[in-house]
């Protein structure tokens, strides 16, 4: 027998659990992953920064969105989510120049030693410093938004990968696990699967790319102070931040993948840490844990949110790339309110772009300018 709701959500990351928490008593939900536990992938290995001056315009309003809805989170409860912490970006001349936002203000060279005493002099020449950037705490959110979720009565099945999917009447007809579900909407938040769930559900796929993200804990002979803010190469060659008394560094690449269980390739971190070891007198002296993450993109890099045009009730909630924390809250929002505006024609949830029952926003404008409609 086939359990009934409104919506069914595919993906525990934080794209599906931000949605089940801004859907939470709404309707009638539930969220399926296919890992025996959530956030396992991309979530669980995030570099926890929330930046508005990094990545296109639509994700910057996105941050600015999402910034605003966790400080109102924050001021309800007493452990924060967000705590301060400025981002650096070193570089050429040319390269900060071409990296730099308007939300990114440029400083001098002496002002970036001063920050991140770290650095060695001669390894840039220009820098720009967000200080409206925050430190994020990844498992807290992630925790606090399921709670919300099932509070309210939604139901959470993780060892749950979708096998089947088919759209019959007005709903879908859901194989996930060993359970059946029938819903009026089927979310794709799979992240890097969100194209194979289009397949297993008779959906054109949208081409959606995964690329590798490693991070690694490092140990080091000079600490960073306990306010250094993170600091990224505008080449995009590294980044680092504090991490307690270690710390985070990536090598920033972006290599295609398929979808997996991503992990550190040899000599990725071993190479990082010779170059960081020139650039910085952080003096690394071991590893303590290293990851890769996926980071899943749309061809514009644009995040992609709404009903596909072809497959009614099909909602796709993906392609957020490395913006997946720092846009998602807006992301739900706007979700959340497309999926109900389609709901309420009827259950039709189809077309509609629910934007008519949101508060105007750019952000709602300039997603609706590229997505959707996805055919054209």
């Amino acid at each position: 027998m086939a359990a009934h709701y409104d919506v069914l959500i595919v993906g525990g990351g934080i794209a599906g659990l931000s949605l089940a928490s801004a859907l939470a008593g709404s309707c009638s939900m539930a969220l399926v992953e296919a890992e025996q536990e959530l956030a396992y992938h991309t979530s669980s290995r995030s570099a926890r920064q929330l930046i508005p001056s990094f990545g296109p315009e639509v994700v910057q309003e996105l941050t600015v969105r999402t910034l605003e809805l966790m400080a109102a989170r924050d001021a309800q409860l007493p452990e924060p989510v967000l705590s301060p912490r400025s981002f650096l970006l070193i570089g050429t001349e040319e390269s900060v120049r071409a990296e730099a936002s308007g939300r990114m203000k440029p400083i001098t060279h002496a002002r970036a030693l001063e920050l991140c005493p770290a650095l060695v002099p001669g390894s840039f020449a220009a820098a720009g410093l967000d200080t409206g950037s925050f430190g994020c705490n990844a498992p807290l959110l992630l925790a606090d938004h399921r709670q919300q979720a099932t509070a309210a009565g939604a139901d959470i099945i993780t060892g749950a990968r979708v096998h089947s999917a088919q759209r019959l009447g007005t709903g879908w007809e859901i194989g996930a696990g060993q359970e059946a579900f029938e819903a009026a909407v089927l979310v794709n938040a799979a992240g890097a699967w969100a194209d194979e769930l289009a397949v297993i559900s008779g959906v054109e796929k949208l081409g959606l790319q995964p690329y590798r993200r490693t991070a690694a804990i490092v140990d080091v002979e000079h600490p960073l102070p306990e306010h250094s803010p993170m600091v990224a190469a505008a080449d995009n060659t590294f980044y680092f931040r504090r991490e307690g008394a270690d710390v985070l560094i990536s090598p920033s690449e972006s290599v295609p993948s398929g979808p997996e269980d991503a992990r550190p390739r040899p000599g990725d971190v071993e190479r990082l840490i010779a170059k960081l070891n020139q650039v910085t007198t952080l003096g690394i002296r071991g590893v303590r844990s290293a990851w890769t993450g996926l980071r899943t993109e749309a061809a514009d890099g644009v995040p992609v949110a709404g009903f596909d045009a072809e497959a009614p009730g099909f909602y796709w909630l993906a392609g957020q790339g490395g913006y997946g924390f720092q846009a998602s809250s807006a992301m739900a929002e706007l979700a959340a309110g497309q999926i109900l505006a389609g709901m309420g024609a009827g259950h039709s949830a189809g077309h509609s772009s629910g934007t008519a029952n949101l508060p105007e926003s750019r952000t709602a404008e300039a997603l609706a300018a590229t997505r959707w409609s996805i055919r054209r």
